[in-house]
């Protein structure tokens, strides 16, 4: 059945300020609905994910609205309604573990089996173990663990009791790439497996992409985008959405020029830069913000005379970032004066032979711009 919330959580810099009526430090605003599926809070440090997160848990009271779980009210201010955390199904996944040093693997696993019986118990701890790959590890303890395995045993423990939803909360921020990746796919497969709703928090978008089967987009205390992973990267609702899913070269409140149904273009202009669009579905704005990711910048040789083409500008190479596999330039646009950036393999990057100062030209394929 899954999560259907909207509620308000504001904080306040002194206790007194709330009875001055002086206005909230911060305000959370969120609304949003999640099935059974692997739904991503997606967001900056400080843009109220972990907060919604919390006030799911029961570790925080909303100031207002409704939580409702399969069914269930966890939460509803007119009614009254807040059930404590120990009534709520639900598994919690810190970002930090917290698991209990003193106790073994398989006794924090069945920590959270309070009123079954032996049995039951050392059979629901035998699964967890099976399931999280951690079978033999079940006599160790935590100080005896790798990261990713303390992770693996968090997990086991969150979802020995067999909740109704799980809350990741940031869970692999602390460890190296390759185990994050395997990690995802193990969530991933505890999702197919339990069929349950899992709440995922990060501020890494190549996580969100993929991981997701839904994105909730958080900014400044508000939900900006719900949808799929394809809907929120490559069709940002507004600027803020775009730079959280790396588009870096943004152009707010670009005029449009010129609207041409009949060839599906839009023409805009942004202070002397003017570029030609994929025209959009919906109704058409004077004025239209669009960005173009660093990866789909085309660059080439100025000396090519066979490349001019709309939106084909001049640039010169301000600076040269090495990735290792790729290279980030800052390129100057003659034409605006501002820089944008553009990301290369590192191939490209020695054919075009490029250095500091150098000119060459940019194009931006009209179908690659990303409008909203």
């Amino acid at each position: 059945m899954g999560i259907k919330a909207d509620f308000r959580k504001r904080y306040y810099r002194k206790k007194s300020d709330k009875r001055k009526g002086i206005e909230a430090a911060f305000t959370l605003d969120a609304q949003f609905e999640v099935g059974d599926e692997l739904a991503v809070f997606f967001g900056r440090s400080g843009s109220g994910k972990t907060t919604a997160l919390q006030c799911i848990s029961g570790l925080l009271e909303p100031n207002g609205g409704k939580i409702i779980v399969n069914g269930n009210v966890y939460f509803d201010c007119h009614k009254r309604v807040n059930l404590p955390v120990q009534q709520r199904s639900l598994g919690y996944v810190f970002q930090n573990y917290a698991l209990f040093p003193h106790m073994d693997v398989k006794k924090n696993i069945a920590y959270g089996l309070k009123g079954w019986n032996e049995k039951d118990k050392e059979s629901r701890v035998d699964e967890m173990l099976r399931m999280l790959d951690i079978k033999g590890l079940q006599n160790n303890y935590p100080s005896q663990l790798s990261g990713g395995q303390k992770q693996r045993v968090a997990l086991a423990r969150a979802l020995a009791p067999k909740p109704d939803i799980l809350l990741l909360d940031e869970p692999f921020s602390a460890l190296d790439r390759i185990v994050r990746m395997k990690l995802r796919e193990k969530i991933k497969e505890i999702q197919r497996e339990l069929k349950i709703p899992i709440l995922f928090i990060t501020h890494n978008h190549v996580e969100a992409f993929t991981i997701a089967d839904k994105i909730v987009v958080f900014y400044d205390g508000k939900v900006q985008q719900i949808g799929t992973p394809e809907e929120v990267f490559y069709h940002p609702k507004n600027c803020h959405v775009a730079e959280l899913v790396g588009v870096t070269n943004i152009f707010e409140e670009s005029s449009v020029v010129k609207d041409d149904e009949m060839a599906g273009t839009l023409t805009i202009c942004c202070e002397n830069l003017k570029v030609t669009a994929k025209r959009p579905e919906c109704q058409v704005k004077e004025m239209i913000s669009w960005g173009i990711r660093p990866e789909n910048l085309r660059i080439l040789p100025e000396t090519d005379e066979t490349t001019i083409n709309e939106n084909t500008f001049n640039a010169c190479v301000k600076s040269i970032v090495n990735k290792g596999s790729t290279k980030t330039l800052a390129l100057e646009i003659k034409e605006h004066g501002n820089l944008m950036i553009a990301e290369i393999s590192d191939q490209f990057f020695e054919n075009l032979n490029l250095k500091e100062d150098d000119r060459c030209l940019v194009r931006i394929e009209r179908d690659r711009i990303v409008l909203f």
